[in-house]
């Protein structure tokens, strides 16, 4: 029998503007997986619910007040790393306040649905793009 492998929750969210982009961090130097662009979000802290955890870090990372109600689930990735397994619900955000500014160094930028493939991602992350796509349009 292969030894328990840890399960690690993280909650991410595609915000999206007016226009039909996506908010897009770039992962800062010092982090595992530095340079590559990923959705904001965060682990799940014991006793919190994923959109509890989601409004948290969108308000940590990036300056912005999330309600529940504007948080829609949309995908989950689920990818084996060499030392844990990743579980990550995607939900959509049309709505927040305030303007998203980047509080931990990480770059920030607004991309299309399509062009998300051009941007080196995380591989937990690549298979959430289609579910963009389909639902946003190229």
């Amino acid at each position: 029998m292969s030894p328990p492998v840890k399960l690690v929750l993280v909650v991410a969210a595609a915000l999206v503007d007016a226009d039909g982009r996506v908010l897009m961090a770039e992962r800062p130097e010092g982090k595992t997986l530095a340079g590559l662009w990923e959705f904001p979000g965060g682990k799940v802290e014991a006793g919190e619910r994923p959109e509890e955890t989601l409004i948290r870090e969108l308000a940590e990372e990036l300056g912005i007040a999330v309600k529940e109600p504007c948080l829609a689930p949309l995908t989950f990735a689920s990818h084996a790393y060499p030392d844990f397994h990743l579980l990550m619900p995607l939900y959509i955000c049309r709505r927040w306040e305030g303007v998203p500014q980047s509080r931990e160094a990480q770059a920030l930028r607004w991309v299309r649905p399509g062009a998300l493939r051009d941007l080196p991602m995380p591989p937990a992350d690549l298979p959430l793009i289609p579910f963009l796509i389909d639902l946003l349009g190229p």
